[in-house]
């Protein structure tokens, strides 16, 4: 085990105890002497981590510290890695830049041993077909779902067919072809899935809607299941 993976670990056993852990206890879960215990929980506070405690009384991490990139082990190296890769080739513009500049900044701290494991990732993503262009700017979208701010959408449905719709936008689903945008409608009175390609206008309003995104998000998966539910099983 590498000492990023141990430390890695070490926090991880941290955030499972909510009162103070002896060090013997510590170090027997890790699997290392106290001696290594005691210089890894010294790195760790050097690094940000708000462990208190001593030798002898035990350690408690408190709230608050966010992992750095390069606590991170090579298992999840490789699926940011493949992530950002899909992202990039999937994703519109300004995603799939940000996507491999995300992956810059990790690259950038990692330890040499893991960054050259991440530069050389055997794990890459097949070229798909075309997807067809956005006419609006999906950023749009994001910042609407972002700020749970209501949508004023034009768009043409897969007949042809042209609608003005009001939306509560809570999502967005990328497919290999297509992408949708996922919200309230307000013409339908029912949670709808927008084709982005087949929006032709969208403009963001400066009235939230009135239910939280999360909470939109749980009553659209239920709707989900309970549609789910109601379908004959195969014969």
């Amino acid at each position: 085990m590498s000492r990023s993976e141990r430390l890695f670990d070490l926090l991880h056993v941290l955030r499972r105890h909510r009162q103070p852990v002896s060090g013997r206890v510590l170090a027997d879960e890790i699997g290392v002497s106290l001696r290594t215990l005691y210089r890894d929980i010294a790195t760790l506070q050097a690094q940000g981590a708000t462990i208190e405690g001593e030798a002898g009384v035990g350690y408690v991490l408190r709230p608050g510290f966010l992992l750095p990139p390069l606590m991170f082990p090579p298992e999840e190296i490789e699926a940011l890695v493949l992530g950002s890769r899909w992202v990039a080739g999937r994703a519109d513009g300004p995603l799939a830049e940000a996507a491999l500049s995300a992956l810059a900044r990790i690259g950038a701290v990692l330890p040499a041993e893991l960054r050259a494991e991440m530069e050389a990732s055997a794990l890459f993503v097949a070229p798909g077909a075309p997807i067809p262009a956005d006419s609006i700017d999906p950023a749009l979208l994001r910042k609407a779902i972002r700020t749970e701010r209501k949508l004023s959408l034009a768009y043409l449905d897969a007949a042809g067919t042209a609608s003005e719709r009001i939306v509560w936008p809570f999502a967005l689903a990328f497919f290999d072809q297509v992408r949708l945008l996922i919200g309230w409608c307000e013409l339908r009175g029912a949670f709808r899935s927008f084709r982005t390609d087949r929006i032709s206008r969208a403009d963001v309003l400066d009235a939230r809607y009135p239910t939280r995104r999360a909470e939109l998000i749980r009553q659209w998966k239920l709707a989900k299941q309970a549609a789910a539910a109601e379908r004959p099983e195969p014969c």
